[in-house]
């Protein structure tokens, strides 16, 4: 049991690898956006440029699974097995993504959840026990890890069929 499950990682060490850089580089936009104020004098604008993070995500989907054709598949790539390692990558995002919630909010930026609340709450965007149901530790976690797991399916999808061979 114990080889079966050291082949299989060794099946999957590119999506391990690009997931690993996938949740680094979220770290690296955290600390970006604590260090320029998203995260406490310009938290009216955390939200939109937050999302600018997708690009980031994109490519990394693109790197993982161009990698995983050129070095796993020697160029021949299908859908079915795009979207396999896609999926896998996404797995593995998803499941790093509580480590990541957690180095971001205790370590990054530890008085972001209060910010947020108070920015919230003073712009009547949520009521006090909205924002304190919303923005704290174990909700982002659980939206990181189903975040990870719906938007990476999508994304998952697309660059399968991006980089799928084509047929002559």
């Amino acid at each position: 049991m114990g080889s079966n499950l050291f082949e299989n990682m060794k099946k999957f060490a590119i999506e391990i690898k690009w997931a690993v850089q996938f949740s680094l580089l979220s770290l690296v936009w955290m600390i970006i956006e604590k260090s320029t104020g998203l995260h406490d004098e310009h938290i009216a604008k955390q939200a939109i440029y937050t999302n600018l993070f997708g690009i980031v995500a994109i490519l990394v989907y693109f790197l993982a699974l161009r990698d995983k054709k050129k070095n796993y598949f020697t160029g021949q790539m299908d859908f079915k097995q795009g979207f396999i390692s896609g999926m896998v990558l996404s797995f593995i995002i998803a499941m790093l993504s509580p480590l990541v919630q957690y180095v971001t909010f205790t370590y990054i930026t530890p008085h972001f959840f209060e910010t947020v609340k108070t920015y919230a709450v003073a712009h009547k965007i949520q009521t006090p026990e909205q924002a304190d149901t919303f923005f704290n530790l174990k909700s982002y976690i659980i939206q990181g890890i189903f975040g990870a797991l719906s938007m990476g399916v999508i994304t998952a999808a697309l660059m399968a069929l991006l980089l799928k061979t084509k047929k002559k």
